[in-house]
């Protein structure tokens, strides 16, 4: 069955959110059109995410050099397992969304510390001789991307780095496919944030027709 990871970084509901807002009219007419597919939700305000510390970097240590995973420190194997599922289920889901507010140019540090837990040598990417090279080539992604000022044009482009992030970490995992859907400019021009908001939302509900 196909699987479809429905990646959201905001503290908001679509009630709030713009991202979000766009982001369920996505996955509502997916759900629609693909009624045989899988959608999970990961929200990373509610899921669990170690970040990387030092109880993670001495059982990854340990487990390198031969130790079995249950002689870890309780604190390492908590932690060290939870990336490890994290891991796993990134790379064993077909298709992802990601939704992410533009926060100081980039994108809310959950977000961050998910991507740590995925890009994994030898499960997300190998090294070679060669250079690196990404093992997810059978895989399509999305970023929806909400920015109160318009960063799609002119000088502006070049401080956005939450969608450029992505789309270099998608290509590292060797990701053929992927693409942004962007609601912007509703805080600069307050005056027609409505109509740049259900124009997003039309526009994200044709992606998901052909997603």
């Amino acid at each position: 069955m196909t699987q479809l990871l429905y990646i959201t970084a905001h503290p908001h509901d679509d009630t709030q959110s713009y991202s979000m807002a766009v982001g369920n009219a996505f996955i509502e007419t997916y759900k629609k059109e693909n009624p045989d597919h899988e959608v999970v939700n990961v929200d990373l305000y509610t899921e669990h995410i170690p970040q990387l510390d030092i109880d993670i970097f001495s059982g990854w240590g340990k487990l390198q050099s031969g130790t079995g995973f249950e002689e870890l420190s309780a604190e390492e194997k908590g932690k060290v397992g939870r990336l490890s599922e994290l891991s796993e289920q990134f790379i064993a889901a077909d298709k992802y969304v990601f939704v992410t507010p533009m926060w100081n140019f980039s994108f809310p540090p959950v977000m961050k510390a998910y991507i740590d837990s995925i890009a994994v040598a030898g499960k997300a990417f190998k090294y070679t001789a060669e250079g690196p090279i990404g093992l997810l080539t059978d895989k399509k992604a999305l970023h929806i991307q909400s920015r109160g000022g318009i960063y799609s044009e002119g000088p502006a482009a070049e401080m956005e780095m939450g969608h450029r992030y992505l789309d270099i970490l998608m290509q590292f995992f060797g990701v053929p496919s992927f693409d942004g859907l962007f609601v912007e400019g509703h805080a600069a021009m307050p005056e027609k944030a409505d109509e740049i908001k259900e124009d997003a939302i039309a526009r994200a509900k044709k992606a998901a027709q052909n997603f």
